[in-house]
């Protein structure tokens, strides 16, 4: 019994003797705007390790050696060796450089995700965006096409889902959420177009339930946008093109003089297009954006953003096959051209982060969210209603309440890093008048639904990662509450409040064989809640359906030049039902089974010549539904996105790129098929220091495509039967703008 004692009390002093090695640490930052650089890879080859610089910069590698030399190395940045002495902190500052693949590292440290917010780096900056469209195209194996020419949120495709417009994608700008639950269009409406797409500095993305950080709408993915604390420039930019379409930009560094201690910018923009449909779009929308950074102290920093959006369009609608085959309109006609809308938000977004000596750092983040939505559609004209057709309205105004308190330590214990994040915080959405109503040509008939949805979604989440040259393990589990209320005003009674809760555990590891190669192994139970009218219209019964899933991936750089990432996984969805808002109904949806393959790669020709490619190959089904009757209708089966980019300082620079989709099935037994297609876009530019300009190219072959594909049952006017077959919006033929940018 003393033996064990003494062996005890022994193996507890060396723990606390590994806890309390001296350590080397610094931050690494930018030299131009001196903001902290996130996933830079400091090297220490004499302790045999290396790690991740964390959000804030920072960096820590325990050792009792009195100092050591470090490499530094981070995309777009020109690498850096110096010396560090132990328990003598530093500040690692680095120099804008070119991208080279050479500076991409296979580490344990940072999780299993942590090369892929690299290459999200790296396709940023070779291929600059004009919209926040493109920006949701730079997401690897992520498909969208557009409704209403950019009025509504784009439809989305990820890993063999048909996410419609978000409700299992999560989206978010600078933790602020862009989905919207319980919304009159659709669960998780994610509009994103109030993005400013130069604005946004990084792209962090994930496929699957696997991130105990990410909860709501994160089944098949997440995306996270992340925009400029600091600019490096202003900007003013004009852009002009087909079809009476034009853009003003303008982004203003308001404090040029003190950029270490404090930063603020200024970002606008308009846009305006009458779009390729006979029936002018109209379409305009109003962008501003601000945000402010203060050093409150050395280690305390506050964010401040805010922004306001508007937007208007005319639409012409999804167009029957047999109108076009027929002859009775072009591609690009209408049958019912009163369709559109109009939009606004305005966003508050405050974040204090301060960072304690002892490794915790602690980071509060509060918004606000005011939110208006006004919808014109008609999918089935004169199905229903012969006389007056089957135009509806949809509209909504919500406030958005959220707060979030995150805490994270890191410890070294003999050669592992151990990294602890513990979190809570909740949302809280109130709707006003959320509306499904009858119209013709925007005027009021009658109220198909009508009503007030109050819903909240608390959390918690603690997530423990543990990593050394080899290994990283990261496990965390998340549990989430909801609480759901609808007032209805059409019976004028409130249903009853509905509660319920879900846990979700996540397993991530990943090892590093060498430098060439990682494999890894993702875990995790995710989920998507539903409408609030789901939960009270189904009594609270299978409102949280979970999502399981399992990635099992490798990463392989066998040469300076090349990286490629290849992952089999496998995803499960519980049975669920689904308010289908276009008609205010409730339909189960039962279970579905979706299995795939992605492949990434980038290549580097030269130093300024690159190549890059996604491929991702899925099979979908519905698990309850007999074989030839369980397609999922809309789901993808083979997208693929690549292209070819040559990218310098100044001088000419610029790409081509491509977008492929195949045919897949429209409907539960494939009679109907939406179209796939192939599309070539390109860019050229001219840079220089003060001034830049440049072309841009869209559909390069003038191919006629169907951008968002439905199986539909509608009647015409003159029709004395209804016919179910596929409506589409047009895609966009060859399409060519131009841009002048100036700089000071």
């Amino acid at each position: 019994m003393k033996h064990k004692l003494n062996l005890m009390l022994t193996g507890i002093l060396l723990s606390i003797a590994s806890f309390a090695q001296s350590k080397f640490k610094g931050q690494v930052v930018d030299a131009l705007t001196k903001e902290p650089l996130e996933a830079a890879v400091v090297e220490i080859k004499e302790l045999n390790k290396n790690v991740l610089t964390d959000k804030q910069g920072n960096f820590s590698v325990a050792s009792d050696a009195e100092k050591v030399n470090t490499t530094i190395t981070s995309i777009g940045y020109t690498t850096k060796e110096i010396e560090v002495q132990n328990n003598n902190p530093i500040v690692v500052v680095l120099e804008r450089g070119t991208i080279n693949l050479k500076e991409v590292t296979l580490i344990s440290s940072g999780g299993t995700n942590a090369i892929f917010k690299t290459i999200s780096k790296i396709d940023l900056d070779l291929r600059p965006v004009k919209s926040s469209q493109e920006l949701m195209r730079l997401v690897p194996g992520l498909f969208v096409a557009q409704h209403a020419g950019g009025g509504k949120a784009e439809q989305i495709f990820l890993r063999g889902f048909d996410v419609d417009h978000g409700t299992d994608v999560q989206v978010s700008v600078d933790g602020l959420p862009v989905n919207m639950v319980s919304h009159a269009h659709g669960q998780g409406y994610a509009d994103s177009h109030f993005i400013i797409p130069e604005t946004v500095n990084n792209i962090d993305f994930g496929t699957g339930p696997y991130y105990t950080s990410h909860g709501n709408l994160n089944t098949a993915g997440y995306v996270a946008f992340s925009t400029f604390n600091v600019i490096d420039k202003s900007r003013v930019q004009l852009e002009a093109g087909r079809f009476n379409t034009f853009r003003t930009l303008a982004i203003i560094d308001l404090l040029k003089k003190d950029k270490a201690g404090q930063s603020a910018y200024i970002a606008g923009e308009f846009n305006y297009t009458d779009g390729a449909t006979i029936n002018k779009q109209n379409f305009n929308r109003s962008n501003i954006f601000g945000k402010y950074n203060l050093a409150v102290t050395k280690n305390t920093k506050l964010n401040f953003s805010a922004s306001a959006f508007k937007s208007k369009w005319d639409a012409s609608g999804q167009v029957p096959t047999r109108a076009v085959e027929s002859g009775m309109i072009d591609r690009f006609g209408s049958i019912d051209p009163s369709e559109g809308g109009n939009t606004e938000r305005y966003n508050a977004n405050f974040i204090i982060n301060h960072s304690f000596t002892n490794g915790f750092n602690w980071e509060n983040q509060a918004y606000y969210n005011r939110y208006k939505f006004n919808l014109y559609s008609d999918f089935t004209f004169f199905l229903n209603d012969p006389v007056n057709g089957d135009e509806i309205n949809q509209k909504e105004a919500r406030n958005i309440f959220g707060y979030l308190s995150k805490l994270t330590s890191k410890k070294n214990l003999n050669q592992w890093a151990i990294t602890g994040t513990y979190a809570a915080g909740i949302r809280y959405d109130a709707t006003q008048n959320t509306t499904l109503a009858h119209v013709v040509k925007r005027q009021f008939l009658e109220n198909i639904k009508l009503g007030n949805i109050r819903e909240a979604n608390a959390f918690a989440f603690i997530e423990k990662q543990i990593s050394n040259r080899k290994w990283s393990i990261d496990a965390g589990l998340r549990a989430d509450y909801f609480n759901n209320s609808y007032f209805d005003k059409l019976a004028t009674k409130q249903l009853p409040f509905h509660n319920q809760k879900i846990i979700s555990p996540k397993l991530n590891i990943k090892y590093t064989l060498g430098k060439t190669t990682q494999v890894y192994v993702k875990t995790g139970k995710g989920f998507h809640s539903k409408d609030t009218r789901v939960v009270v219209g189904n009594n609270g019964y299978q409102i949280l359906p979970a999502a399981y899933g399992a990635d099992l991936g490798i990463i392989f750089k066998p040469t300076d030049k090349l990286l490629l990432n290849a992952a089999a996984w496998y995803l499960y969805l519980q049975q669920e039902f689904v308010y289908v808002g276009d008609e205010g109904v409730i339909e189960p949806s039962g279970k579905t089974r979706r299995s795939g393959i992605d492949i990434v790669g980038r290549y580097q020709f030269s130093s300024n010549l690159f190549a890059n490619i996604n491929i991702n190959l899925t099979r979908g089904r519905s698990i309850d539904n007999p074989k030839g009757e369980n397609y999922i209708p809309l789901a993808p089966v083979a997208t693929s996105v690549g292209g070819l980019f040559y990218k310098t300082k100044y001088g000419f620079n610029g790409g081509v790129s491509y977008r492929y989709i195949k045919n897949r099935p429209a409907n539960e037994d494939n009679s109907v098929t939406a179209k796939g297609y192939f599309l070539l876009d390109g860019t050229l530019n001219y840079t220089k220091p003060t001034y830049e300009t440049g072309i841009a190219l869209e559909n390069i072959f003038n191919a006629k495509w169907n951008e968002a594909q439905f199986d539909t049952e509608s009647r015409l006017k003159n029709e004395a039967n209804s016919i179910s077959e596929l409506h589409f919006t047009p895609g966009i033929p060859f399409f060519i703008k131009a841009k002048i940018t100036v700089f000071f």
